[in-house]
Parts: structure tokens; C-alpha cells; sequence
């Protein structure tokens, strides 16, 4: 477990930056937490459209709470799906979820060859990460980078999943988490539609 929980070095992280950017991914690193959440929000146009997937990073450093608070500086996706109702309006759920203007998370795994993993249980924040949203911002600590799309399937198994399923346990009453859908971003082919932010802090799973 441990071996999928450490800072990666300076050198594997220039290696996967410039790994990042060949596919179309513009990738950047910050010392902590702080500098990452300022990044963000300078990132993000005052006024716009923003969906914050779930995320243990982005509740970690702030963020969710800073972008879906009440004070009118962006336009936060959360508050027209809280007022919804999931059993007569699924269909417009999610559609709003799915193409936000903005779509801020996580990821799973980043490769030192420019690969990104996503791996989902419901698959809901797939289809914005995958092509409708216009803009994505992932905030990814910096033990989530591996060699490559091999070992980037077994930090996803050996580790996240186990520490999700616990999570899930918890906050819902479930038995567990699945794998159930998988992402892999091999390149983003609309120039500035991805940031990724590599942060040396370790950050979510």
C-alpha cells in the first residue's frame, strides 16, 4: 500500500509534465496546497458555470467549499441539482452534470508518460472529463504519479479501491466501492481545454 502513497521525485515529476503537455494536457506543478487553490481560482473566470465532481482533494484543500459557496462569484452546478428532484428529473440531472462549463476534480493515476486514469463506481463525472465539458481542471497530489498505464491500473486496485469502498462503508452504509467504469486520457486533442495541476503534498487517494 505504501508504495502507491509517495511523493514522487522532482525528476519523474518534470519527466510527466513534459509527458503531460505532448498530450495536449496542459500540466503546471505547485508547492502545496495553497498555491493550488489560488491557481484555481485564477483559472476560473468570475461568473462561470462550475461543476465540482466528488473529490476527497477538493474537499481536502477547500476548493469545493470556495467555488460552491453563497456569494455569487461563480455560478455552481451542485446548488440546480440540489434543488432537482432525482426521481422526476434524472434525465435533466444529468445532462447539467455532465457538460458543465467548467468540470473541477481528481484523478486516479497520472503516468510518467502522459497517460491520466479516472475510475469510477457510478461513471457520473466520465462524461465531462471525457469530451462535454469545455473546460477541466484536475488538482492531483503528486504520489498519484506512476511509470506507466500498468501501474497505473494496480494504484487503482492494490489502493484506491480499498480506500474508497472503506469511505463508501461510512458515508453511505454500503457494503463497498466498485471499479465499475475506467477512464483513460491518452490526449486531449482541443488545445486548453485540460489543466492538470501536480501539488507535493499528498492529496486524496
Amino acid at each position: 500500500m505504501d508504495k502507491w502513497n509517495q511523493l514522487a521525485s522532482k525528476e519523474s515529476i518534470d519527466k510527466t509534465i513534459k509527458a503531460l503537455k505532448v498530450s495536449g494536457i496542459d500540466a503546471r506543478f505547485v508547492k502545496n496546497s495553497q498555491q493550488v487553490k489560488k491557481a484555481v481560482l485564477e483559472i476560473l473566470p468570475e461568473g462561470s458555470e462550475v461543476m465540482t465532481m466528488s473529490s476527497k482533494t477538493l474537499d481536502t484543500i477547500g476548493l469545493s467549499e470556495e467555488i460552491n459557496k453563497q456569494d455569487g462569484k461563480f455560478k455552481p452546478v451542485r446548488d440546480k441539482l440540489y434543488a432537482m428532484n432525482q426521481q422526476t428529473q434524472a434525465q435533466e440531472m444529468n445532462k447539467l452534470g455532465a457538460a458543465p462549463q467548467y468540470a473541477l476534480g481528481s484523478v486516479h493515476a497520472v503516468t510518467e508518460d502522459g497517460h491520466v486514469l479516472i475510475a469510477s463506481n457510478t461513471g457520473s463525472q466520465l462524461p465531462a472529463y471525457a469530451y462535454a465539458a469545455l473546460h477541466v481542471i484536475w488538482v492531483v497530489g503528486a504520489q498519484k504519479i506512476v511509470k506507466n498505464v500498468s501501474e497505473g491500473m494496480k494504484r487503482i486496485y492494490e489502493y484506491v479501491l480499498p480506500l474508497e469502498s472503506e469511505r463508501a462503508k461510512k458515508a453511505y452504509g454500503v457494503p463497498g466501492s466498485n471499479v465499475s467504469k475506467l477512464l483513460i486520457v491518452s490526449k486531449e486533442i482541443n488545445p486548453g481545454r485540460i489543466s492538470l495541476i501536480l501539488v507535493n503534498e499528498k492529496l486524496g487517494f
